[in-house]
């Protein structure tokens, strides 16, 4: 039933009513051992890193183990890379695109992929085949550690540590020797600085050695009044490259400090703060990348923070973090919900299988993660978001666009997080430059273009071997994030920042597609499908080929969101009518006789039925061309995709099954989102809830929290659907704060499963259309005003 209100209301009292919610802590009653398990040196695969609480800013992060007796605070700064630019476009590659095309359409796919192989990769050595600490492409590295030797071996009693994500504050306490002891940690936005406070409650208590190392490159040297620890890494030609710099300050109330060889040392202190700031020479302009003065920074923190009292500067920090954090509360547990140890409740779930108050601080950790990873001023958080214990991260630590970085954005948007979406959007448009000569280049195209890997020294080249690393659709799917932005904005300004990028890949896109010669429609390719395997109808094994879904998928939307933005723009240009016309030109993707999504223009047999990638579904989720309104053919095809790679064992990694979860979710069964989350509750979780691969990737941590968000509130069908896929465990509950496209901020309240009470709130004004199963409401907002949505509870 739709009922049709025309709102002129009276201006609301605020612009969103957020309830009290309890507090959200990871807390623990032992520290995260400092060395691994085996006994052998931290530098190697460490477990205990895994058990360490994270804290940042978006520049500096730290892993805090909060050992008794010998505490490490494992280290970041995210421009901290090694490696250097280099020139990786092949010149050699695009005169032998049209004659693998040509190999494809006949069928001939050995000839075609030995042919793709050969000539279709990157020059040089790419990303080093994944050891990128060798090669100019680099690797995302530790900073190293930050070491309190407090002299004891002694034995501690009632210990307790600590991450509130209320305030992005770890605490650790504990009874030693007769004296209660207290640490507080964190990471200073508007200061940008690490801040350790040490407390004792008997005078003179305090007594430890400080000292700074890494793995390799570096050099620790006290001055007069700080520690400094500096160097300058490997740039993969044989030289030194990026340059950075940490210093460590300590002030005190009592006792004495000394700073003197490698260490700083504190006697007999009653409290000491200890100040971190750390920078590099890294700056984001091709192809120099440098010219940042780490050294004047790394000073000018130090003086600014050590200029305030310890309590100004935690409450600046707490004030930023809480304008962020704040904006959105969830309740799904009641208040009877126990409180137990985190890594108390991982194990448990193993048992019961779900816990309302373990979603609900999963649910509040990823947007934690992603306040503290992903600030709007600095580089995006990559594969580790900020924090990696390694000088080699897995995968370099880098950005892989073929869904990994574009999943750490997941949650921006919706969990009211939006400006820190701009890490992202900037980052896309200082690689259109390297990704301009890429694509001439390597290709012989206009526009731009990127692969599936990316860093920070602008590589945008192919990867080293075509099965993944030809990966065609990453460049529209990275600018789904620069349209949806906007989308949920409603940003005129912004969006005319952007949409010269959008229309540039678009152009790049437009080279690329070539008409099937049986069909007549526009296929891209060669091309993978992320990063699945067929058997090729020659016998052969297949990777490559014309018009895979994705692509056809991506590049449907990209040019639907340029033609959309042109007409937000007012935009006239002969090229918009030719993209239009490509778009209804463009291949759509194939239901098989079975009644599933083809991964492939053509019902190839899957290499590995079970794939974590689920590439062909991308129009279900990130994208949403397949939907309820306009192709509900679509959506049964993509639920029998699903439930088909599931039973053959997808999802296996933590990454994969956040992205399940998303599915469900748009496919309204709550049921088995719920069941896809609390996979990863069970089984790809750390003690510290980092979401493991394995090994330890962020975008799981991000997915699974864009996935809870998913089942709340969905705006990615014209309208704004309430409750679309709440599951029976979660009976009564309230969600205040989440974001839907066009402008809008939403609360909902539940119990019984049905919906109890919602308000919308509209930043930009506008209609709308709001959903609660079968009823409707039109809205006319204005501006400012919020609209109580009662006639959903009829």
């Amino acid at each position: 039933m739709k009922y049709l209100i025309t709102c002129l209301l009276a201006a609301a009292t605020t612009a969103t009513a957020f309830a009290q919610q309890r507090s959200m802590k990871l807390w623990y009653t032992s520290p995260a051992s400092a060395t691994a398990k085996d006994g052998t040196s931290p530098w190697k695969d460490d477990p205990a890193w895994l058990q360490a609480l994270p804290i940042g800013n978006g520049n500096i992060g730290a892993m805090v183990f909060g050992d008794v007796n010998q505490e490490r605070i494992q280290l970041n700064e995210k421009t901290l890379w090694n490696g250097s630019q280099a020139d990786n476009d092949n010149p050699e590659a695009a005169k032998y695109l049209p004659e693998i095309r040509n190999l494809l359409f006949q069928g001939k796919f050995k000839e075609a992929t030995e042919l793709t192989n050969k000539t279709q990769i990157c020059k040089g050595a790419g990303s080093g085949h994944g050891d990128g600490s060798k090669v100019p492409f680099g690797s995302f590295q530790t900073l190293g550690d930050l070491r309190l030797d407090f002299g004891k071996s002694s034995r501690c009693a009632g210990y307790q540590r600590s991450l509130q994500l209320d305030d992005a504050i770890v605490r650790v306490s504990y009874e030693q020797d007769g004296v209660h002891y207290t640490r507080e940690y964190f990471v200073s936005a508007p200061a940008n600085v690490l801040a350790v406070k040490l407390s004792a409650d008997k005078k003179g208590a305090i007594s430890f050695s400080a000292t700074m190392d890494r793995p390799e490159r570096f050099t620790t040297k006290a001055t007069a009044n700080e520690l400094v620890m500096s160097g300058a890494l490997n740039n993969g030609k044989g030289g030194d490259g990026m340059k950075y710099m940490a210093r460590l300050q300590a002030r005190n109330k009592g006792g004495q400090i000394t700073y003197s060889g490698n260490q700083l040392t504190v006697k007999g202190a009653d409290e000491v703060i200890l100040y971190l700031a750390a920078s590099t020479d890294y700056l984001p302009n091709y192809p120099v990348f440098k010219g940042r003065d780490f050294k004047g920074l790394t000073a000018k923190a130090l003086r600014t923070a050590t200029s305030q009292s310890y309590t100004q500067l935690k409450q600046a920090h707490v004030k930023d973090y809480q304008r962020l954090y704040n904006r959105v509360a969830l309740q799904l547990a009641d208040d009877t919900a126990d409180d137990v140890p985190t890594d108390v409740r991982l194990q448990r779930i193993k048992e019961t299988g779900n816990d309302n108050h373990l979603t609900e601080l999963y649910f509040q950790y990823g947007r934690y993660l992603l306040i503290s990873s992903a600030r709007k001023n600095t580089l995006p958080a990559n594969l580790q978001g900020i924090w990696g214990n390694k000088t080699l991260a897995p995968w370099n630590g880098d950005y892989h666009t073929d869904i990994n970085v574009q999943m750490n954005y997941w949650p921006a948007e919706v969990t009211n997080l939006g400006e820190l979406h701009l890490s992202l959007t900037n980052f896309i448009q200082r690689l259109e430059k390297p990704a301009t000569r890429s694509a001439a280049v390597q290709f012989g195209g206009a526009g731009w273009c990127i692969g599936p890997i990316v860093n920070v020294w602008g590589f945008t080249s192919p990867g080293e071997h075509p099965s993944w690393g030809l990966t065609a659709g990453s460049s529209g799917w990275i600018c789904e994030h620069l349209w949806e932005h906007f989308a949920f904005t409603r940003d005129s300004a912004y969006l005319r920042k952007v949409y010269p990028t959008l229309r540039e890949v678009a152009r790049f896109y437009m080279g690329w597609l070539v008409k099937d010669p049986v069909t007549g429609k526009l296929v891209s390719g060669p091309a993978s499908s992320p990063e699945n395997a067929f058997e090729a109808p020659d016998g052969s094994n297949g990777t490559i080929s014309m018009g895979p879904s994705h692509d056809q998928e991506v590049i449907q939307e990209l040019f639907t969101n340029v033609l959309q933005a042109a007409e937000v723009l007012q935009q006239t240009d002969p090229f918009l009518d030719k993209l239009r016309d490509a778009k209804n030109n463009l291949l759509q993707p194939q239901i098989g006789e079975d009644g599933r999504v083809l991964e492939w223009a053509k019902p190839y047999p899957e290499k590995e039925p079970g794939h974590r990638h689920m590439s062909h579904l991308y129009a279900l989720y990130p994208g949403n061309a397949f939907n309820e309104t306009q192709t509900p053919q679509y959506l049964n095809a993509a639920r029998k995709s699903i439930e088909y790679r599931l039973q053959h064992g997808g999802a296996q990694t933590g990454w994969s099954a956040a992205w399940v979860t998303n599915m469900w979710a748009r496919l309204k069964n709550g049921p088995e989102a719920l069941k896809a989350f609390n996979i990863i509750l069970a089984d790809k979780s750390a003690y510290n809830l980092f979401n493991l691969h394995p090994p330890f990737q962020i975008d799981g941590n991000f997915g699974a929290t864009a996935g809870i968000a998913e089942m709340l509130l969905q705006s990615h069908e014209s309208m704004i659907t309430l409750l679309p896929a709440l599951p029976a465990a979660w009976k009564n509950g309230m969600v205040n704060g989440l974001c839907a496209r066009g402008g809008f901020v939403v609360n909902i309240s539940w119990k019984e499963e049905k919906l109890a009470a919602a308000t919308l709130h509209a930043t930009k004004g506008g209609g709308c259309q709001v959903r609660y199963r079968d009823q409707i409401v039109v809205l006319n907002t204005e501006a400012g005003k919020d609209y109580p949505l009662d006639a959903l509870l009829r």
